[in-house]
């Protein structure tokens, strides 16, 4: 049986809050992958994006997967790009049980368009904008997530019904 548990999925879909409450109904630690980076390179999300790019970014992002996959007994979250850099996918795969939190495209956008925390990749679109960028975003990412050996509806999803659900699946 994996020792850990990835969520994955697209930005806002709740995978951070889902997480940090869920976590401890199934007897797991819980890390959110953003705030371990931010802990360890001393920058915030944004601030990475704004001084080094994208691209700096989920390099970085990658070698915390590594090093976070190493640890057993958590729930991880993981940022809504992850999966779709280098090998992130397969890695999570191979060392974790995964779960894609699903939301419908007007839920995203809703979500992201009401976000009190600045998201680097939308912060400054028209709403316009915003819907694009989930629709074209979310069509070259789904087949990442879609990979993870458990799909959830994040719509209205409770931390129970969560950890229930991992809790059946997980065992098989």
């Amino acid at each position: 049986m994996e020792t850990n548990v990835v969520l994955v999925g697209f930005s806002g879909a709740g995978k951070s809050t889902l997480g940090r409450q869920t976590a401890p109904l199934l007897g797991l630690r819980f890390v959110d992958l953003d705030h371990y980076l931010e802990q360890k390179l001393q920058y915030k999300i944004p601030q990475l994006f704004e001084q080094f790019g994208e691209l700096v970014f989920r390099k970085s992002e990658y070698e915390v997967l590594q090093e976070v996959l190493e640890d057993e007994g958590q729930l991880i979250a993981v940022g809504g790009g992850t999966p779709c850099y280098a090998q992130a996918m397969e890695l999570i795969l191979e060392q974790s049980f995964s779960v894609y939190v699903k939301l419908s495209e007007e839920s995203l956008v809703q979500r992201l368009a009401n976000s009190r925390k600045p998201r680097p990749l939308t912060k400054d679109l028209t709403h316009e904008e915003l819907e694009s960028y989930v629709r074209e975003t979310l069509k070259k990412r789904a087949p990442y997530y879609e990979r993870a050996h458990l799909i959830v509806s994040g719509e209205g999803i409770t931390p129970e019904i969560l950890a229930e659900t991992i809790r059946l699946e997980w065992q098989k």
